[in-house]
């Protein structure tokens, strides 16, 4: 006792958990009251005891765990944190507490389970009461029970779930223990209280004396409700009005009643079915059949069935009731697929449509036991799907010639609309219904017509009469009252439980609330009520209806008259005219005529509305002369009259008909044209426009005069504008607008294009197709009238009965928005049945097991599809069979079936929404295929579907969450970030969207990455329709470490949680019905972003008026060290938004607040956020005034600004825009000017929202946006830009897509092909399709950069643009053609402006010569900075040149010479002016620039551009490409400025072989050019290149494109003939010669062997090259693969291979047989062969860059070789040890060697045989020659060894050069060549040499006595081919001697 004292000092929650019991008893006392005294629930206090809590209720001692129970009781009830403790507190409750004997114990121990469930965690104890029913000490078990039967008496089965409780009853009735039983007993009561008979299901199968007894119980109960009695915390407001409700004595709103399916366990059958079952169900004999139907029977009788594929029984099932001719098994096939409607319900729906059609057809029977069957399987099949998804179905039986049929369609319709809403019905199902209904109602058959009145009275009933009677205009009284009367007497579904009128009212009054609460769960009221005219007005529609039938009566419905006799007219006209101008109407003077009218019109003026007899009225004026009228002042009277009469009387359709037809025919007269135009507009307003323009058009055609019908046009396209689209019968209209497009009459069809123009505002993209078929020059025109109308919205209409019908226009648009936009345009739509060509064996075709044959199927689906363009939505049993595709093994398979999908999106139309469950869904499984291509595809298809069906039927039922359970990370990570595309366009969602929740949350904590991200972005759009309590609440059943994590990420995404589209999207569709979707991007862009800066903007505009004009004197953009750096390290890991978006929402607009709010002055930034477009104008001024002075903090947050500028892309206002591209133009040139370089992160947030702009409609923005584009290159890449360009092409709107091409040839023309990216196939490929789009621009744009492209290849571009189809391809080269004849003029004229203009720097990449006028803040920085750009504009001046092009001039020249003659002597004077730019020109190399790097490029450039005019016109200009050849010769020379030439080799290369081109195309070709400047030119060229592949290190850096291009061009001049012809043409040959040997030697040797694969390629498959050619590649390759063992570690055989492959796909082995020579052939085996022997068998393993090895013999072919060279290896080990396989070997050797001599004996393979021997003496030193040189003449011998010697010379290094330049020599040099170089390759002795020296030295004129040191360098030739080296070298240097004597010269020509 003496240690008290110690823990009575301890503070509570230690003694807690002190050890003593009496410390831990007294601990809990003082907890108590402690946990009684604190009130605030959030006080820090509760934290210190969540971890004891458990402890309190499991203590060990007996005492002190009751005081526990007391203090944790209480703990739960006041601490905020108590939720945390739940499952372990209860947990221990349950192990602990309920065992215990005391009933003090059990008592607290349920109060805490209670407590725990009042504080909103039910689910959590529910399911530890639940884990207790399993424990073995059966105390716990019925203290267990009892818990959760308190917990539902006290909290009611709203918050108790019911359905895990049911589901244990069955076990605990059969417990041993009598208190589980009795306890369950009491448990199951209670049930029943709550839920009623839906407790019986569940319990059919316990003890029949239980089940006895409990129904005993259950009668004793009473019928009232439950109610109940203690509330959550949440529920407050609840129990407040259940109080008060008490107090009152009022009875509260019943529950609605439980399903008892929902309490079902799932059961599986088809395991089930007997093996046989599909066998037996067609056999002949029915007894058979009838067993395999009744076990199935069997089976279906289960209440709830497990999903699976149902679809082989279904079809199963389908085929006995449509085809069984036995009544009996008819009857048992239809209960059967009842019982799977019934057990299934939803999961369903897939089939429901493939049985409907059948059942329909079936109720041609008549015996009542099928007729009641079917009845019922049909009612089941509608509940599992909706009305829309059957209404095809329904209505293709509805005109069937059985009354039977039709009569059980009407009454399954009544009994389907019992089960309808008002949301259910939609006017757009209703119509196609009622019109039906009404046929019936007129037919012969009683029943039919009796059918038909119950069908349209149950539909009253449901939408109420105001919907139907529209319907019903022309149903007689009696027919309408017979409707009113079925109505009356039909009870809906939904009322059935109620029993007074009361109770009948409230249910019907609160109806439509549920089906509307998902679209405004958090919005403010007052807002909600504009935005959505559909919600509070639908709450009063039965009380205001009497009203507005009223208010409609008098002003919105049409004016019923009936026709009046002449003489009843003439007397009320004369009760109401005067009688002078009764009778003078039809005199015969005009002026008395003239009088009778002024006096008419008078009257009606005087007339009241009441008081006006308008049809008597129109019929005198009809009178005679009538419309028949001479006089043009009369007609003008009259028509004016008829104008009146009709907007100021009561005019109805029967008065207008009297009229029409004068005044159409007078619509075409000069003189009383426009009087008829405003009667017509006047009859328009009275009758409506949709049927007065109908009545109108038809007369105008009836008619056939075309000033008529053209008028009549015009006044339509003009009343469209006026009076708007509502209520347009657009089918009639459009079948007289195709009339008027085939007329003679060119007005006529001009004024068709017009009406179709106004059309297309309203009706979008759909109404082009409707002409479809008309000529390509008409559809132009049409495209052409669209493309005006793109972008323009409607205009509001000024005329119409528009306020009396607004209520119903709003209903109207709002069912036309559910029903999916442009639905009802595309259902005027001609559409083909198809269902009759997809026949069973296409079916069965397409489930064949040969792949082959299935693509066959395939193939026919596809073609019958594309026949048909339009379908319905019958295609019979197509959807099953592609179904079975999408999960194809065969890949290929599987994408085709999702085009084909794809295909019926567009073909079907809205029709598609049935086929959603049964193949929209699998396409979203696709989506979890491995292959991108396949998931790419599916998602593509998924969108053109939604486009057509709407989300609403996705969102559905259970498929979407069930897809979303799967664990596959692609499935997940692609309908996620689909999800996210879609749901934030949504403002309703189906509440089924709240099954994904808890897989939601499974994604976020998914293995995968990637999974994780897309399911956060994703968050806030659940979040945004579902709420965030919703979600908070599902969180409830995640594990505690779970729950932590989501909850957190749920508050992140509660802070960026977009706002619903509601109020913006409604408006958006109800005023023009469909638009464009490039058209609406914009639109709802400049919606949203204005709405959210108003917001934000709203208290700086108040603090902005109070601010001091001081406050703006500071810096404006504030310099933040490293704060770039850091926002992107943010966005990559992922801490904010990435900047990528459609249209701006709201989190990305305030997240650039907040990080702007640091780099901005505060004031700018309140402008900038601000809503007034008039402050941003503001803002964008004062950033322009600063931008110089604070350059560096612009440049510090240009990310930032950017991105600011990104969201006005998305503005309407033009003012604005304009502002924001000065600002942009002055931005990019300041970067320019301190060359700055944007990053990617800069680039990738601004340039896709830069191109989105390029396609404006206006002019001026998008010469802004080019010239924007252009200056960008300059701070950027261009090779970076290409790719977000090549991404513009893709866009919808037309303009974008030309300009983006147009942009794309400009880059390629400026930068050569290596600004193609990722490779210039690919971007060639994907350019050359645009050749084929419709619009002509983007054709022509497409063609231009095509052309670009060719200029700088070649012919090279048709192998890079692929396939293209016979019609593009002449386009192509038509083009091409006349860009060849349209040049040389377009050059002459395009050069003096450039040369006049040297310093505009806008030069450097325009494409258009007229010059865009620069702000003048932009010249006056450019002015400001002139003196630093003044050098510079002469090298891009000089890039613009095109060589290609300039040969192509040539050409032409060529052909016409005295034209350019004519041309050459005309410019002569004016070509001087470039001199001056070159003169200053220093001929010091580092004098040029400061950067060795841009006077390389300068250099380059001129070394690319030499100008070829002054070229042919002067020899002495010949020589300036020479003087900068040899500036970058003087580089390479000098050890340490050659590293400056890294870098910049594939541009010099590409510059040197396009000279190389020039000379070959051109300049050889020119009689009037001297060969000696030739030769100089050569030299030059050839020179450089020798010294740069003399150094390995930059040699390496030629990229194998370059290098195959380089080859080509060296090669190409070896074979010129032409050459020889030159003086020492031979020695430059030989040159040429030894630079191929550099090129192979030093160059990278994966690039260089890839380039001559590539090559020879070419060469084989072009006809027009010489054979030779191929032949020298091919030496080249022989070369190569001799060094392959040296050279193998360093080459990247996976690409080689790739080369390999591509060769032999092209050339299979067959092919290449079938050339002339088998050289190719041997030299890619010797190739593979060499490859092998070198890497063995892990040659295989470098096949990774293929795609697919089967497409070429690579993988076989490598396969054999691999193979033979492992048994020869074995041959060779075993050699030593297995004497007896001696003559095996030797016989082996004889047969190698044999073939080595027979290859030395041929005159193709000599040196091939002779390099094997070698290697094989060298290998095998002892090898005996003997026999084989025994029988061979002497010369064949002193011929091999001559051969092995100089081989032998070669490999020791002594005459390397020697021999391989002899090697190549000998075959390059032509035939007559009188060279004497030996053609078996002997060495060439001096004396040969010197007598070739003797000749040479001949040709030059000079002695040859003269000494050797006097001699020019050409002709001092050393006795070695190497010698030539030297030659080039003395004779660059004897250049660069004579080049002060040109720089001379040049400055004495400028001076003159």
């Amino acid at each position: 006792m003496g240690d008290d004292s110690e823990w009575m000092k301890l503070p509570i929650d230690q003694k807690c958990e002190h050890k003593i019991w009496k410390a831990r008893l007294n601990g809990y006392e003082e907890a108590l009251k402690l946990f009684q005294k604190i009130e605030d629930e959030k006080s820090p206090e509760w934290g210190k005891y969540l971890g004891l809590i458990k402890k309190f209720v499991t203590d060990s001692n007996a005492v002190a765990q009751l005081k526990g129970l007391e203090a944790a009781l209480a703990f739960i009830e006041n601490a905020h944190v108590a939720g945390k403790t739940t499952g372990e507190v209860v947990s221990g409750v349950v192990g602990k507490v309920f065992n215990q004997p005391k009933a003090r114990a059990k008592e607290l121990g349920t109060d805490i389970c209670l407590m725990y469930i009042e504080i909103e965690k039910a689910e959590v104890v529910q399911d530890e009461l639940i884990k207790g029913l399993d424990n073995k000490n059966p105390k716990i078990v019925v203290a267990c029970i009892e818990t959760l039967r308190k917990a539902l008496c006290e909290f009611g089965s709203k918050i108790i779930t019911l359905k895990p409780v049911v589901k244990v009853l069955p076990k605990l009735f059969e417990s041993r223990e009598k208190a589980i039983r009795d306890e369950a007993k009491l448990l199951a009561v209670e049930i029943y209280r709550w839920i009623r008979d839906a407790l019986r299901a569940p319990l059919q199968n316990i003890n029949s004396v239980q089940l006895k007894e409990l129904e005993e119980e259950w009668v004793k109960l009473p019928t009232a409700a439950p109610k109940q009695t203690r509330f959550l915390r949440s529920q407050q407001d609840l129990k407040a009005k259940f109080e008060q409700q008490q107090a009152a004595g009022g009875d509260e709103v019943e529950a609605a009643p439980v399903d008892p399916y929902e309490l079902l366990e799932a059961v599986e059958i088809l395991s089930k079915l007997p093996k046989d079952f599909y066998e037996k169900i067609e056999e002949k004999k029915w007894q058979e059949r009838k067993e395999a139907l009744e076990a199935v029977e069997a089976l279906t009788r289960n209440p709830k069935l497990e999903s699976g594929d149902y679809g082989d029984l279904v079809r199963a099932l389908k085929k006995v009731i449509g085809k069984d001719a036995n009544v009996m098994l008819v009857a048992m096939a239809t209960k059967c697929l009842a019982g799977l409607a019934t057990g299934l319900r939803k999961k369903f729906g897939t089939y429901a449509g493939h049985v409907v059609p059948t059942i329909l057809e079936k109720f041609k029977e008549k015996k009542p036991q099928v007729v009641q069957a079917l009845q019922e399987a049909i009612d089941a099949v509608f509940l599992t799907t909706t009305l829309q998804n059957i209404s095809e179905d329904v209505l293709s039986v509805m005109d069937n010639k059985n009354p039977s049929i039709k009569q059980q369609a009407s009454l399954f319709l009544a009994r389907s609309f019992r089960h309808c809403t008002p949301s259910m019905l939609p006017k757009s199902v209703l119509k196609p219904f009622c019109a039906a209904f009404l046929k019936q109602v007129n037919d012969s058959a009683p029943e039919v017509r009796d059918a038909a009145f119950e069908a349209l009275g149950t539909a009253m009933k449901v939408v109420g009469e105001k919907a139907v009677n529209p319907f019903l205009a022309d149903v007689d009284k009696l027919k309408l009252d017979k409707i009113k009367e079925c109505a009356d007497k039909v009870e809906l579904v939904g009322k059935k439980g109620g029993g007074g009128g009361e109770k009948k009212e409230k249910p019907a009054a609160k109806a439509p609330p549920p089906v509307e609460a998902p679209a405004k769960p958090s919005g403010p009221p007052k807002k909600a009520a504009p935005a959505k005219a559909a919600g509070p007005p639908k709450k009063g529609k039965p009380a205001s209806a009497p009203s507005t039938k009223s208010k409609k009566a008098s002003d919105t419905k049409e004016i019923v008259e009936t026709e009046l006799s002449p003489d009843v007219c003439e007397e009320k006209a004369a009760a109401v005219l005067p009688a002078s101008c009764m009778q003078l109407l039809d005199s015969g003077n005009w002026k008395e005529r003239l009088a009778s009218m002024e006096e008419f019109q008078r009257a009606v003026e005087q007339m009241d509305k009441s008081e006006m007899p308008c049809q008597a009225l129109v019929k005198m004026l009809a009178k005679k002369p009538g419309w028949k009228e001479t006089n043009f002042q009369v007609m003008q009277m009259k028509l004016h009259i008829v104008g009146l009469i009709a907007q100021k009387g009561s005019f109805s359709k029967t008065s207008a008909l009297v009229v029409l037809d004068g005044l159409v025919d007078k619509t075409g007269d000069v003189k009383c044209g426009s009087n008829a135009k405003e009667a017509l507009t006047a009859i328009g307003e009275a009758c409506s426009l949709p049927w007065t323009a109908e009545q109108v058009v038809s007369m105008a055609f009836t008619q056939k005069n075309p000033k008529n019908q053209a008028e009549t046009l015009n006044w339509l396209a003009n009343a469209m504008k006026e009076f708007g689209f509502a209520g347009i019968n657009v089918k009639a209209f459009i079948n007289n607008v195709k009339t008027a497009l085939g007329a003679t009459n060119p007005a006529v069809r001009t004024s068709a294009i017009t009406l179709l123009g106004v059309m297309y505002l309203y009706m979008g993209a759909p109404l082009r197709m409707f002409f479809e078929d008309e000529k390509p020059a008409l559809l132009s025109q049409i495209d052409a009238e669209f493309e005006k109308m793109q972008g323009q919205s409607p205009p509001a209409p000024i005329r119409g009965t528009k306020k009396a019908g607004a209520e119903e226009e709003g209903d109207a648009a709002e069912e036309e928005e559910v029903d999916g936009g442009a639905g009802d345009i595309m259902d005027l739509l001609p559409r083909a049945n198809i269902s009759d060509k997809i026949t069973s064996d296409m079916v069965s075709k397409i489930s064949d097991k040969n792949w082959k044959i299935r693509k066959e199927g395939l193939d026919e689906v596809a073609a019958v599809i594309s026949e048909a363009k339009f379908i319905q939505a019958n295609i019979g049993e197509l959807p099953m069979a592609l179904k079975g595709r999408l999960n194809d093994s065969n890949k290929l398979l599987v994408q085709q079936a999702i085009n084909i999908l794809q295909q019926i999106a567009t073909a079907m139309g809205p029709s598609l929404k049935q086929h959603v469950k049964n193949l929209g869904i699998p396409v979203i499984t696709v989506l979890g295929d491995s292959k991108p291509n396949v998931r790419a595809a599916a998602l593509s298809t998924l969108n053109a579907w939604v486009e057509q069906t709407g989300m609403k039927e996705w969102l559905e039922g259970e498929d979407l969450s069930e897809e979303l359970k799967k664990e596959n990370p692609f499935l997940r990570q692609e309908m996620l970030g689909w999800l996210a595309e879609k749901l934030p366009t949504l403002h309703t969602v189906p509440a089924d969207l709240m099954l994904c929740v808890p897989h939601l949350y499974a994604c976020l904590e998914d293995r995968s990455g990637d999974v994780r991200k897309k399911a956060q972005d994703v968050l806030p759009t659940f979040m945004m329709h579902l709420g965030y309590e919703k979600m908070s609440k599902a969180t409830g059943k995640l594990k505690p470490a779970s729950k932590d994590q989501v909850v957190g990420m749920l508050e992140k995404a509660r802070a960026v949680m977009p706002a619903k589209p509601a109020a913006p999207a409604k408006a958006a569709v109800s005023k023009p019905p469909t638009s464009s979707a490039p058209a609406a991007k914009p639109a709802s862009g400049s919606c949203t972003f204005p709405l959210t800066t108003g917001v934000v903007g709203k208290k700086p505009q108040v603090k902005a008026g109070a601010k001091d004009e001081e406050d703006k004197s500071g810096p404006i953009f504030i310099h933040v060290p490293n704060s770039k750096e850091q926002r992107i390290k943010e966005e990559k890991t992922l801490k904010i938004l990435k900047w990528n978006f459609n249209t701006p929402r709201d989190e990305y607009v305030e997240q650039l607040k907040t990080q702007m709010s640091t780099c901005l002055a505060k004031w700018l930034q309140d402008e900038l956020f601000h809503f007034d477009f008039q402050r941003h104008v503001k803002a964008i001024g004062a950033m322009i005034e600063r931008m110089e002075a604070e350059c560096e903090a612009v440049i510090g947050c240009l990310d930032l600004i950017l991105k600011w500028f990104t969201l006005r892309f998305f503005d309407t206002n033009t003012s604005v825009l304009m502002k924001a591209l000065e600002f942009l133009k002055l931005l990019f040139t300041m970067l320019s000017r301190k060359n700055y370089q944007l990053n990617d992160y800069e680039a990738s947030s601004f340039i896709p929202y830069l191109i989105l702009k390029v396609g404006e409609s206006k002019d001026v923005v998008r010469k802004d946006v080019r010239a924007i584009l252009t200056m960008l290159c300059k701070v950027y890449a261009a090779s970076k830009v290409f790719p977000f360009l090549m991404e513009g092409t893709k866009s919808k709107n037309s303009k974008q897509r030309s300009e983006c091409l147009e942009e794309l040839g400009c880059l390629i023309e400026n930068f050569g092909m290596n600004v193609c990216q990722p490779t210039p196939a690919k971007a060639l490929k994907e350019i050359a399709i645009h050749i084929g789009d419709r619009d002509t621009t983007v054709r022509n744009a497409s063609l231009n950069t095509v052309l670009a492209a060719y200029n700088a290849c070649g012919d090279q571009v048709f192998k890079l643009i692929g396939n293209l189809s016979e019609k593009e391809m002449s386009m192509l080269e038509e083009r091409i053609k006349r860009s060849a004849k349209k040049m040389p003029a377009a050059s002459a004229k395009q050069e003096r402006p450039q040369r006049e203009h040297p310093t505009n720097p806008n030069a450097t990449f325009l494409r258009k010569p007229a010059q865009e006028e620069v702000p003048n803040k932009l010249s006056q920085a450019r002015a400001q900075h002139a003196h630093l750009e003044q050098p510079a504009p002469s090298i891009p001046k000089e890039f613009q040149l095109d060589l290609d092009v300039f040969e192509n001039n040539h050409t032409c020249a060529s052909d016409i010479p005295d034209l350019v003659q004519h041309k050459l002597e005309e410019v002569l004077e004016p070509v001087m002016i470039p001199e001056r730019k070159m003169s200053s020109v220093s001929p010091h190399f580092d004098d040029i620039h400061n950067s060795t790097a841009s006077t390389i490029n300068f250099v380059i450039s001129q070394v690319a551009s030499g100008d070829i005019n002054t070229t042919i016109i002067s020899t002495f200009n010949k020589t300036f490409p020479c003087i900068f050849f040899l500036q970058i010769d003087e580089v390479l020379r000098q050890a340490d400025k050659a590293e400056a030439m890294s870098g910049h080799i594939d541009q010099f290369l590409i510059a040197t072989f396009m000279q190389l081109r020039l000379i070959y195309s051109t300049h050889m070709a020119d009689d009037r050019l001297d060969n000696k400047d030739i030769f100089k030119l050569y030299s030059c060229i050839i020179g450089n290149m020798l010294s740069l592949f003399s150094m390995e290190s930059l040699a390496r850096e030629a990229s194998m494109g370059v290098l195959k291009d380089l080859m080509h061009g060296l090669i190409t001049l070896m074979l010129d003939s032409r050459v020889e012809d030159i003086e020492d043409g031979q020695q430059l040959i030989r040159s040429v010669n030894l630079l191929v040997v550099r090129v192979l030697e030093k160059s990278d040797q994966s690039n260089i062997l890839s380039a001559l694969l590539v090559l020879l390629q070419d060469s084989l498959i072009s006809t027009a090259g010489s054979p030779m050619f191929s032949e020298l590649v091919m030496k080249c390759l022989w070369r190569m693969i001799r060094f392959l063992p040296q050279t193998i570690n360093s080459i990247n055989l996976d690409r080689i291979l790739l080369d390999v492959h591509n060769f032999m796909k092209v050339f299979p082995k067959e092919k290449l047989k079938q050339l002339k020579s088998d050289v190719p052939h041997r030299t890619l085996k010797t190739l593979l062969h060499t490859l092998c022997r070198l890497t063995g068998a892990k040659i295989l393993e470098h096949m990774s860059m293929i795609e697919n090895r089967n497409e070429s013999e690579l993988e076989a072919h490598l396969r054999r070789v691999v193979k033979h060279s492992a048994n020869l290896s074995g041959l060779k080990s075993d050699k030593s040890t297995e004497k007896g396989d001696d003559k095996v070997i030797k016989a082996k050797v004889s047969d190698i060697l044999s073939e080595i001599f027979k290859k030395i004996g041929s005159k193709e393979n000599t040196k091939e045989g002779l390099t094997e021997l070698y290697e094989y003496k060298q290998k095998y030193s002892d090898a005996d020659l003997e026999p084989f040189l025994r029988n061979t003449s002497q010369f064949f011998q002193s011929y091999v060894e001559r051969g092995l010697r100089m081989i032998e010379s070669e490999r020791e290094g002594k005459g390397r050069i020697q021999t391989s330049t002899g090697e190549f020599t000998d075959s390059y040099l032509p035939s007559s060549s009188a060279v004497p170089i030996s053609s078996n390759g002997e060495d060439l002795n001096a004396a040969a040499y010197y007598e070739r020296l003797k000749i040479l030295r001949q040709r030059r004129g000079l002695e040859n006595s003269t000494p050797e040191e006097d001699r020019p360098p050409f002709s001092s030739l050393r006795p070695s081919v190497a010698s030539s080296t030297d030659m080039l070298h003395s004779k660059l240097s004897q250049l660069k001697e004579s080049r002060e004597h040109f720089q001379q010269v040049y400055k004495i020509l400028t001076i003159h």
